[in-house]
């Protein structure tokens, strides 16, 4: 027997196809034993699938029949449905086989349901068919609007862009099955956002369309819409919006909001003070608006400085002002960007420029003198209220207040309201030959301003010393001296000051002229003190035997000063020297002298340098008739007070002076003449 299977078809609306037999549909149906067969071929029943559209809105929607061909119609056959959603989603009829949906079906939850069928004998109990499975599936319909899953969509392009550059995709997605029909072929449209923007139907991308300028407006808001079935009427749409914003770029260059600045700045000012700011304005943000400030004509006493935070000009003092010299200044300032790229740099070919006037303000200075200090000159000895000099003070200020001086602590010097500088008492230069004096200068209508100025004041020598003797002199002289013998040198000094040096001229007093046996030869400022004595005592020899005596050598250095300019040898002391003085008859002066040299340089360091050295001098002196002759023998070789080399004197013998005679003495010409009368009168007295 031949059964049909109903199967319903959708295509945009249900559709009831005629069964099919296994010969015609055997491509798509199976054909089942029935169970107990005795190996007989019977045609058994035969099913696939079912369609069912999504979104019915019935209470039972029948979605198709079983039925067995060993169904003879005497209902005795029983029908079940097992597996996904039997029994909720799906029932069947127990006696027919209809199957129902009971509830709404959702293509976009669940597109397909796997079912089995069972056919059993009621009579006997038995199943009538092997178990069987089908499908049914859940036919799609356009219920489904695009929809857009990535928003909220921003996106930031440069302003002043070309047209076309890209800003954004945007892509929305359609649940309905794409294989069906057009339910999910989207297209892409431009709701809100023309002239600047355009979309691609098909692809959803975002391009500009026109140049935007930032500063006209930052923000643009697009409104995009997707539309299934191919943009055709009856497809449902999805809409969405895209936040587009610009970004900067350095395409405005930075204007003074003033053409014009007008500031004041005080005369006391200090370099460095600011005195006002100017500001321009940029249109670009960020790093685009950073700005530079500078002063067009390179200005000597202002300069302008970039505060970076607030983006303004400070105008600063760079040169002290005077407002008696120059009230005000004009300067120009302009103002440029830091930043500009290569590109962008035809939007800033010519700075914006400002004028500034600058005011001096005139200040309450204190006086200013002439000179930056004085000096005078007055002679000593000049009466009081004597003229010294004259300095002179001013108020650089207009309304040039009158000045009054004072001369601080001097007891000297006074200074009248005209600025005159007088003595008050007799100066003396050899007492100060300088005087500092402090003048200060005070204005009349505010004593607040005071300046003061340094004096000097120079003492001028006059003549109104007389020459004093340079110390005490007491002078010795030997009773049986020669005439014309040099007993003492003096000399003379003058307090006073003078540009050449001071000649002196000595002279003995009327009473000692008239009855005196000594007299002064000028030497140039040194006075010889001469013995004038007409004839000569007989020299007395030292006597071969007599009391012990001790003699002292004085040496005369002209590196020390007082006491400390000589130095006492005991005679002792000095012969106790390696060397032994014989005892000769001198016959003459110039053999005697030519012994004692011989005998000298064998005193001290045995050096030939010191020996020439001594000698040469020793010549020298002999031979220089202007020397004086003193009755000494010069050295010049002694090292001082516990030099390693000691005293190169040739004074020394280790025989005693009782046992030498001085005799000889008298016959070495006048230069030994004190010493032989030293020693003589010493040895006569002991005898």
């Amino acid at each position: 027997m031949n059964c049909c299977l109903l199967i319903p078809f959708v295509v945009g609306i249900t559709l009831l196809r005629p069964c099919l037999t296994a010969t015609e549909n055997s491509k798509t149906q199976e054909v089942k034993q029935p169970v107990g067969s005795h190996l007989r071929a019977k045609r058994g029943w035969v099913w696939n699938q079912f369609f069912v559209p999504e979104e019915m809105n019935a209470t039972r929607h029948h979605v198709g029949q079983l039925r067995s061909d060993f169904d003879n119609g005497n209902n005795s056959f029983q029908y079940k449905l097992l597996g996904d959603g039997a029994g909720s989603i799906f029932d069947i009829d127990k006696r027919t086989g209809d199957i129902y949906a009971v509830q709404k079906l959702d293509r976009e939850e669940r597109s397909l349901y796997t079912l089995r069928a069972q056919v059993i004998d009621t009579t006997t109990g038995r199943a009538v068919e092997p178990e069987s499975e089908f499908v049914i599936r859940v036919s799609d319909i356009n219920d489904n609007e695009p929809k857009f899953l990535d928003e909220p969509y921003e996106a930031i392009v440069p302003e002043m862009s070309p047209e076309g550059t890209l800003v954004i995709q945007v892509t929305a997605r359609d649940a309905d099955d794409p294989s069906s029909g057009n339910h999910a072929r989207l297209l892409y449209s431009l709701l809100l956002g023309q002239p600047y923007f355009s979309i691609e139907p098909t692809t959803g991308v975002i391009r500009i369309f026109s140049e935007m300028d930032r500063e006209l407006q930052e923000e643009h808001r697009v409104i995009i819409q997707a539309k299934d079935m191919i943009g055709q009427p009856g497809g449902l749409t999805g809409t969405t919006s895209v936040l587009i914003r610009l970004s900067d770029i350095n395409d405005n260059k930075p204007i003074f909001k003033k053409t014009f600045y007008r500031l004041s700045v005080s005369e006391s000012a200090p370099i460095g003070t600011s005195i006002g700011t100017i500001k321009a304005h940029d249109n670009d943000i960020g790093e685009n608006a950073e700005m530079e400030y500078s002063i067009e004509d390179d200005s000597q006493t202002f300069d302008i400085i970039t505060n970076n935070e607030t983006q303004e000009g400070i105008v600063i003092l760079k040169k002290k002002v005077d407002f008696e010299h120059q009230n005000h200044y004009v300067i120009k300032a302009k103002v440029k960007n830091r930043h500009v790229e290569e590109q962008l740099m035809k939007y800033h070919a010519e700075a914006s420029t400002a004028s500034i006037k600058v005011l001096v303000e005139d200040d309450d200075e204190p006086p200013v003198f002439l000179l930056p200090y004085y000096v005078f000159e007055i002679s000593e000895g000049n009466s009081y209220g004597s003229f010294v000099g004259n300095v002179s003070a001013t108020d650089p200020d207009h309304r040039n207040s009158p000045i009054r001086y004072s001369i601080t602590r001097s007891k000297m010097f006074s200074i009248d309201d005209n600025g005159t500088i007088i003595t008050t008492n007799p100066l003396d230069r050899e007492v100060s030959a300088w005087y500092n004096l402090t003048v200060t200068a005070t204005e009349k209508y505010n004593v607040q301003q005071i300046v003061e100025v340094p004096v000097y004041v120079q003492v001028l020598n006059i003549n109104d010393h007389a020459p004093e003797f340079s110390q005490y002199y007491e002078t010795y002289v030997c009773e049986n001296a020669d005439a014309g013998q040099v007993i003492q040198t003096i000399s003379a000094v003058d307090r006073d000051e003078s540009i050449e040096e001071h000649h002196f001229y000595f002279n003995l007093s009327v009473e000692d002229t008239m009855n005196s046996s000594f007299a002064i030869i000028d030497n140039q400022g040194f006075i010889f003190l001469i013995l004038g004595l007409t004839q000569r005592r007989k020299q007395t020899l030292f006597p071969e035997k007599g009391e012990d005596f001790r003699e002292n050598i004085f040496r005369y250095d002209d590196e020390g000063g007082g006491e400390e300019d000589t130095e006492a040898y005991d005679i002792a002391e000095l012969r106790s020297s390696t060397f032994m003085r014989e005892r000769k008859t001198r016959k003459h002066a110039t053999s005697e002298l030519r012994s004692l040299y011989r005998q000298s340089l064998q005193v001290g360091p045995d050096s030939d340098i010191f020996r020439k050295f001594i000698l040469e001098k020793l010549e020298e002196a002999n031979s220089d008739p202007c020397a004086p002759p003193f009755d000494s023998l010069q050295t010049y070789a002694f090292e001082g007070t516990g030099s390693l080399a000691a005293s190169l004197s040739s004074l020394g013998s280790g025989i005693s002076d009782q046992t030498e005679s001085y005799d000889y003495l008298n016959d070495l010409g006048p230069r030994f003449q004190r010493l032989a009368c030293m020693f003589g009168s010493a040895m006569q007295s002991n005898n």
